[in-house]
């Protein structure tokens, strides 16, 4: 597999694409968020899907699907971006965090609790912080305990683990999300399981988008706010999303999260606000969009970095 083009600014954001032999593609990416340093705070994401098979109603990495990506070449991604900064795979960065939550879904992959298994071995990082989100599919007990394993194991104070809800209306959730999921009863108990008072709070995310029920007291009913947190952002202006009606003109989203967030408050939830950067919005670093983007409107390849081989 080779990068076949990437995008952004190194500052903030650069996006990826990576094809195999067979023409599959795939996004990855790496970010800052200002004003840390790549030295305070770097972040990688990788897919684990090639594209994904749950479709929601937001995220353009649902238009195609075709197959799981392996440890290898989950590996893989993360080492051409570690190459281009780091290439003696020590990285410096007081919290390097690495996603698996770019393209697909990672309970659908249990190759990704091998290569969290791998990335201690791997690299010298003192800041590495792995985190999984994950929207929560039903089916998938081997991995979910697997994973908890690992977590306890392996990094039992710098992991994070997140339930994308979207919505506390579970019937909403089912047309946002339209795939079999865990309830949010069978969620609360395995997030108490994972974090069992150890590092980070499960978060619970939430991408704000227009008419989208998000009710603080609901979320009450089911999450215990001493081991659930809350993540506030607005949603991404995908084509998915935008197609469905989701995305809010405003020309600032912050004011909507800054009164969503209050109202979580108010019922004992600790809260993130994470409003990110417009540019990047532009860059197209969000799941699914610059790849979107590359294969509708033929985006040329940009060579702003030297091409990198993956194996």
């Amino acid at each position: 597999m080779k990068v076949v083009a990437h995008t952004g600014d190194p500052d903030l954001a650069m996006v990826y694409i990576g094809e195999d032999e067979s023409g599959r593609r795939l996004e990855f990416v790496e970010s800052l968020e200002p004003p840390y340093l790549r030295e305070e705070k770097w972040v990688n994401i990788l897919s684990t899907l090639w594209g994904c098979p749950i479709q929601c109603r937001f995220c353009d990495a649902g238009l195609k699907y075709k197959g799981r990506v392996n440890a290898a070449t989950m590996l893989a991604q993360l080492d051409a971006l570690v190459s281009m900064r780091y290439p003696d795979r020590v990285i410096p960065s007081r919290k390097w965090k690495i996603q698996f939550a770019r393209m697909g879904e990672p309970a659908f992959n249990r190759d990704v609790i091998t290569v969290l298994r791998e990335l201690p071995n791997r690299y010298v990082a003192p800041g590495l912080m792995p985190s999984v989100s994950t929207v929560a599919p039903k089916g998938c007990n081997r991995f979910f305990n697997e994973l908890l394993d690992v977590k306890h194991e392996l990094y039992p104070h710098r992991f994070q683990f997140q339930f994308s809800l979207h919505s506390t209306d579970p019937e909403e959730r089912r047309r946002l999300i339209p795939a079999p999921t865990m309830t949010f009863a069978e969620m609360a108990e395995y997030g108490d399981r994972i974090y069992r008072g150890e590092g980070r709070k499960v978060t619970l995310n939430f991408a704000l988008g227009v008419g989208l029920q998000v009710n603080a007291e609901e979320a009450m009913r089911w999450f215990n706010p001493d081991s659930f947190l809350i993540k506030l952002t607005p949603m991404n202006p995908t084509v998915q999303a935008t197609r469905n009606g989701y995305i809010d003109d405003s020309p600032d989203p912050s004011r909507f999260v800054a009164d969503k967030a209050d109202q979580f408050r108010d019922v004992g939830f600790e809260v993130i606000e994470s409003i990110g950067e417009l540019e990047e919005n532009a860059i197209g670093s969000n799941c699914g969009q610059y790849l979107e983007r590359m294969n509708k409107c033929s985006i040329p390849v940009s060579y702003s970095y030297p091409q990198v081989s993956l194996p």
